[in-house]
């Protein structure tokens, strides 16, 4: 064999596949070029075997999708190399001259070297190498033998078996996938919905007998004409798709990824509306593919299934006139039950709900009902019987959020709520949301029922006690139902929603004080979040202005209830024990105003917090003397800005060491032990607060909120909250390495430096692909506080390491002075809030220049993510 003759084959190979790729360019037809990828990889391998022969009697078989004659452009080649016995030492080596040979033309080979008892003993270990074996194709050898493993492969195949086999696979494929097809970067080939779906279906039906192709599955009663045909659309589809992503990626990719949906939706034509990106249109189309596939699937597992392990029909149980249990499964007693009375296509669900014993729906009514989905016009919403029926969905006590999910996907409620159906499928490239719009929303109802179980208490334990005392709480699943309705649409999504909830409780009869209340709850379902999160607490006008913005227990508590199960619901990254504790207090705040207590003017508040810190300090031993010594240094502003229990901590570990030698650092963790309580108490300097942000960032702690309080003899009495990475386990042993470290590196001034450097560079590196794919414009603003020379600086951006080090020195190059830092982290993305000052507020040129610097700041932090 001579290496030219190699690499003449090679190239013929190469152009064979090129040819073919332009070919599809040209006609877009998937199987035309995966039967001439296959074609062209069996004629080189072919070829190859005349170089490289196989041992005496052996057999090149084609396995798993090349076997089943489809080969996408960067797929590796599934080989089966089959011999009669156990090799020699001269079967060996030519075995391993022709793999070798495999890759110097250009090949991936994927290959296994068995004997047919080999191969049965693999096959009954593991399905997935039955089910590749199961489609192999002789490419060359010996053909006695191939007919025998083909022999031996069939007369082992037990239908049952396999069946179940294939459906337990099937389901722990769904469960790495979430159980979801609305993955933001599906894989097309293996999640829910996608090609495995379609291809297991037709290994299910193949080895039942019940034929290979759709027609053929159709023609044997498993699936109607029109669902042939819609599958078999699909299929071409996902295979078009599967395609395009190992073109436009060069190799081979499955997933659909963030980096590679604006060039698919260029390759498809797509263009961008005037509120949605080219990419969120095309993903919208991706999981309607998905959502009718899973959907027919789930029919045709059924089917098959029953087909296979038949029981007696004697065995049904009559629920209603129209219903019947048949086996723990909800069966229409008439085929056209639903095309005679669409008024049964909303009681369907609600039987489920309103009988435990049900566990699904039979494969009958699950076709039926996706088929009466049309039925659903604008004359069976507007009828007064169906409008009540979908109301006592939402209203009953189990099994709302698996009947709305089963609604959804079979297209119903999209069909019933048609402002639904904008949002299903449509992403969120918001840097936080992590689920499609339409599964956040069943998401957040999910979360609000789980307050209302006894066995999720633990986990929510205020909500889970207000909510049990909350009358008619199925109002706050109509107001998460709307919550988020208008993403999409262009302008704000929170009073368009409102407007929508107010049509739907009108049309649907509430009651005026229930509609008001979903009404008010989509119209700020993100204010408490906002308040909680970016105002301070301590600030009693903060909490009266938002009373007042709530106006009564009722409206608070539903607000409270509903951001709870929002915030939860956007992404497991996105909630902490930090957050919960902010909307804690503020829900406790804002009752005690409802309730009738006043929060009072500042000297009230003042005398209230000097009184609860004094008795604390003297529970733990601290005489008065000794603590007026210490509070003596400290002004108002610190007072209002720190609860009595921070006071009384700072208290007990500062009153002895008013003017320090060296830098007092104290860490202890958090009440709801997530995160880490910070300290600093040292001399001032300016870039104190960069040096202290610096030291974080190289930890890789993210503050979620900072308080700066100079004394009155110039030291600087700090308190952060840190979260720590999820990696560290012992946050006790975290704190008094913090204690250490940040107090070592303050009171030596080069290390001080030093870490401000690294915080710099630490600033640089990383940054997840999401926010790199879909940067945040960043938004600055700056407005004065018009009760004192205070100002009130917001920004957004995308998150990365380093940022708060970075605006921090912005501060230190403009002289301003911070005096606390809200900073709210939401996945990706950033919402800090700052109360600063500085003469450089006070004139508008050096204004201008100070707000043209932290929007380079965060522009460049844009940049670098594109």
């Amino acid at each position: 064999m001579r290496q030219t003759d190699l690499s003449d084959l090679r190239d013929r190979l190469r152009n064979r596949r090129a040819a073919a790729i332009a070919q599809f360019r040209e006609h877009l037809r998937p199987d035309t070029l995966l039967g001439d990828l296959r074609r062209a990889t069996d004629h080189a391998l072919r070829e190859l075997l005349k170089l490289c022969p196989l041992p005496a009697g052996a057999t090149l078989a084609a396995v798993g999708g090349y076997g089943r004659g489809e080969l996408y452009p960067y797929s590796d080649v599934d080989l089966l190399l089959l011999l009669p016995d156990a090799p020699g030492p001269a079967d060996e080596s030519a075995l391993e001259r022709l793999v070798a040979a495999l890759w110097d033309i250009g090949l991936e080979p994927g290959h296994s070297v068995r004997t047919i008892a080999q191969c049965k003993i693999e096959a009954d270990a593991d399905i997935t190498v039955e089910t590749s074996l199961l489609e192999s194709r002789w490419l060359g050898g010996s053909r006695t033998l191939m007919r025998q493993f083909e022999q031996a492969m069939q007369d082992r195949l037990d239908a049952g078996r396999f069946f179940q086999d294939k459906r337990v696979e099937m389901q722990q494929r769904h469960a790495r996938y979430n159980d979801t097809p609305y993955s933001l970067e599906p894989n097309c080939k293996e999640s829910p919905g996608g090609l495995r779906d379609l291809q297991v279906i037709l290994w299910m039906s193949r080895a039942a007998g019940f034929g290979d192709s759709w027609r053929a599955i159709a023609r044997n009663g498993l699936l109607t004409d029109t669902e042939a045909r819609d599958l078999r659309r699909a299929e071409q589809a996902f295979k078009r798709l599967r395609i395009e992503l190992h073109l436009l990626s060069g190799r081979r990719e499955d997933r659909v990824l963030f980096d590679l949906q604006p060039g698919l939706a260029q390759v498809y034509g797509i263009e961008a509306t005037a509120t949605r990106r080219a990419s969120e249109v095309l993903m919208q189309r991706y999981y309607w593919a998905a959502r009718l596939v899973t959907q027919l699937n789930t029919i045709l597992v059924q089917n098959v299934e029953e087909r296979l392990f038949p029981r007696p029909l004697d065995d049904a149980h009559e629920i209603d006139e129209d219903f019947r249990n048949l086996h723990g499964r909800l069966d229409i007693r008439l085929d056209d039950a639903f095309e005679r009375n669409p008024t049964l296509v909303l009681r369907a669900f609600l039987t489920m709900q309103q009988h435990p014993e049900l566990t699904s729906m039979s494969a009958r009514t699950l076709r039926a009902l996706w088929h009466a989905r049309d039925r659903i016009d604008a004359q069976f919403r507007d009828n007064p019987v169906n409008r009540k029926l979908f109301l006592q969905i939402l209203q009953q006590p189990r099994g709302i959020v698996h009947e709305l999910r089963r609604m959804t996907m079979l297209n119903i409620l999209p069909r019933y709520l048609p402002v639904f159906r904008h949002i299903v499928g449509q992403m969120q490239h918001d840097l936080f949301h992590v689920y499609t719009v339409d599964q956040h929303t069943l998401a957040v109802i999910r979360n609000l029922r789980r307050f209302t179980m006894p066995e999720h208490a633990q986990e929510y334990p205020l909500a889970s006690q207000l909510i049990s005392s909350f009358d008619r709480h199925w109002v706050l699943y109509v107001a998460a139902l709307f919550h988020d309705i208008a993403k999409g649409r262009g302008g704000d999504h929170s009073e368009l929603g409102a407007i929508d909830v107010r049509q739907f409780a009108q049309d649907h009869g509430m009651d005026s004080e229930d509609a008001e209340l979903a009404e008010f709850l989509v119209r700020k379902h993100l204010l408490m979040s906002t308040v909680a999160q970016k105002r301070d607490l301590s600030d009693p006008e903060v909490v009266r202005g938002f009373a007042q913005a709530v106006g009564d227990e009722r409206h608070l508590t539903a607000l409270y209830l509903l951001t709870v199960a929002d915030i939860r619901g956007t992404s497991p990254k996105v909630w902490n024990a930090w957050k919960g504790k902010l909307l804690e207090d503020l829900y406790r705040l804002t009752l005690a105003v409802l309730g009738g207590a006043r929060p009072g003017d500042a000297n009230t508040v003042l005398a209230q917090r000097r009184e609860e810190a004094a008795r604390l300090t003297r529970l733990a031993g601290l005489r008065d003397d000794a603590r007026d010594a210490f509070w003596n240094q400290l002004d108002v502003a610190y007072f209002l800005r720190h609860d009595a229990a921070e006071i009384a901590w700072h208290t007990r570990h500062l009153y002895h060491r008013v003017n320090p030698g060296e830098p007092v650092v104290k860490v202890r963790p958090t009440e709801q032990g997530e995160g880490l309580q910070v300290m600093v108490y040292t001399r001032d300097t300016p870039e104190l607060f960069a040096a202290i942000c610096g030291y974080f960032g190289m930890r890789n702690m993210s503050i979620q909120d900072a308080r700066i309080h100079t004394t009155r003899l110039g030291w600087a009495l700090d308190s952060f909250i840190v979260l720590a990475p999820d990696h560290v386990g012992n946050l006790r042993a975290q704190a008094t390495l913090v204690e250490h470290e940040l107090a070592s590196r303050l009171a030596d001034t080069a290390s001080a430096a030093q870490v401000e450097q690294q915080g710099a560079r630490y600033g640089s590196s990383r940054q997840s692909r999401l926010s790199r794919i879909f940067p945040i414009r960043p938004h600055v603003e700056l407005q004065p506080d018009e009760r004192s020379k205070s100002w009130r600086l917001s920004l957004t951006a995308t998150d990365r390491p380093g940022l708060l080090h970075g605006l921090a020195q912005v501060f230190n190059e403009h002289g301003i002075n911070l005096q606390t830092a809200k900073v709210m982290t939401l996945g990706d993305r950033v919402e800090d809030v700052f109360v600063i000052d500085g003469s450089a507020l006070e004139h508008p040129r050096s204004q201008l220049r100070f707000e043209r610097s932290i929007i380079e700041l965060l522009s460049d932090g844009a940049k670098r993510a594109a």
